[in-house]
């Protein structure tokens, strides 16, 4: 036995470790649920996380301790740095490559087992079910790997938003009967190495192929879902392993993930099938089949500031724009001159703006925005109409009434935040181009829409001068 306690009391230690740390997992997933909470959940979570790994230590037949250490202290100190260093602008991509870490890790772990398998070394329990466990997670796993780097490499501006060719959903259709084929191969006892590296290449490829032709417009719903799917493949792998901590963090993951994507997805009124194969977001959907009428007639910062702040009610829409621009703390500076003159403000946040789940939401919170500041769409759509100024900071396709308007448009049918409905509509946008997914926006062209130019911290910045001399 080369663990480093006796063998019956490491067992009975493991399992109770396990158990605490699968209760601290859903306990921190739960406060999750709340802004308020979510800071102490992802604490009570990390907890979690240090207790499954340190007891890991402790496994009857565990060696390589130095390694072990060696990897947690370069992969904690990397991502510590990285972290720091990060802007919250910057938070998509990093959760996009951190996702795909994740789901590299498990498919790692799994080519290992059923590398062991191979030369007779592994899997004693139940073999032949863990082999294609491992199999199922090691697919999973590469594809939301390799879908992951894709997904950052585009919200990283390093990749052009989408790469379609004719003939692509036959290519994948017929990787996906090569990988059928080969991972019933792999779970057999024996199996050639050409069929082991043919299954994870393919693996791989089809995780790019599935993720390079989705445009931005729809990237919190491909990094939700490559979330879902790391959770599963983690899940997975901790059965191959007889890991009760692995089972249940991945089963934990890769439920909510799932919840989160059809939340993300009806958000958006379309199937998740769309999402993945119909293009929406590319940029070639035609734009609008409704004729555009009018023109965007612009307003100087000063003049949007006066008609705020001799408002009675304001709603704020934060898009992309604010966090490209960086402009969350002069917004919020922005409100708390217009609360003193005795306007009521409120945030209203769409569920998909943004480029991951909740990027709004996060900004603001840097920013000190209170939390019963901000609605969801469900809960502040019925007072556009009493509203005297929606000012929209960046946002395009989520306030857009061709989603309602235009049958022929992609968004169509979407719920949309109905910021055309109110007296007043000031649009802060840098020019008149169109957004991520290339739609013209209708609201743009509304009588009662006017276009506030420039870069969102600095409109803000006089905005903010222009409240105060009133």
């Amino acid at each position: 036995m080369e663990g480093i306690l006796p063998e019956g009391f490491a067992h009975w230690l493991i399992q109770a470790s396990y158990f605490v740390a699968a209760i601290l997992f859903i306990w921190g997933l739960k406060k999750m649920s709340h802004p308020r909470t979510a800071r102490g959940g992802v604490v009570w979570a990390g907890i979690g996380m240090v207790v499954a790994t340190v007891i890991t230590f402790a496994e009857p037949g565990m060696h390589n301790y130095l390694l072990m250490t060696s990897a947690i202290f370069v992969g904690g100190i990397l991502a510590w740095w990285t972290g720091k260093r990060v802007a919250m602008t910057d938070m998509p991509q990093m959760i996009a490559l951190y996702n795909g870490m994740g789901g590299g890790s498990a498919a790692a772990i799994a080519a290992v087992e059923l590398l062991r398998v191979h030369t007779g070394a592994g899997l004693t329990h139940d073999a032949f079910a863990a082999r294609e466990l491992a199999v199922l997670g090691a697919l999973i796993g590469t594809v939301a790997f390799s879908g992951s780097l894709i997904a950052f490499a585009k919200l990283q501006g390093w990749m052009r938003k989408v790469y379609r060719f004719s003939g692509q959903q036959v290519l994948n259709g017929l990787i996906f009967l090569a990988l059928i084929v080969l991972g019933f191969l792999l779970a057999r006892t024996e199996f050639s190495s050409g069929a082991f590296y043919a299954f994870f290449v393919l693996a791989l490829l089809i995780g790019i192929l599935m993720t390079v032709p989705i445009g931005g417009a729809d990237m919190p719903v491909v990094i939700s879902l490559y979330n879902a799917l790391t959770g599963l493949a983690v899940g997975f792998e901790g059965f191959v392993l007889q890991n009760p901590a692995m089972m249940i963090a991945g089963i934990v993951v890769g439920s909510a993930g799932t919840l989160l994507t059809q939340l993300m997805a009806k958000a958006m009124n379309r199937p998740i099938s769309n999402v993945l194969f119909a293009g929406f977001g590319t940029g070639d959907d035609g734009g609008s089949g409704v004729e555009v009428t009018g023109s965007m007639k612009a307003i100087d910062p000063s003049d949007a500031a006066i008609s705020m702040a001799y408002a009675e009610k304001v709603i704020i829409i934060p898009g992309y724009g604010m966090a490209v621009a960086q402009a969350q703390h002069k917004i919020w500076e922005l409100t708390q001159e217009l609360i003193k003159k005795g306007v009521k403000v409120s945030f209203a946040i769409h569920p998909v703006a943004g480029r991951m789940p909740g990027h709004m939401n996060v900004l603001l919170a840097e920013a000190g925005v209170p939390y019963d500041l901000i609605y969801d769409l469900e809960d502040i759509n019925s007072q556009f109409a009493n509203t005297d100024v929606a000012l929209v900071i960046g946002a395009n396709d989520v306030v857009n009434p061709a989603a309602r308007k235009d049958t022929s448009s992609p968004i169509y049918g979407m719920p949309i935040l109905d910021a055309d409905k109110s007296r007043n509509v000031i649009v802060v946008k840098r020019g008149q181009g169109t957004g991520f997914s290339g739609i013209e926006n209708l609201l743009f062209f509304e009588d009662n829409t006017r276009m506030c130019y420039g870069d969102a911290q600095d409109v803000a910045q006089k905005m903010i001068a222009g409240v105060k001399s009133v």
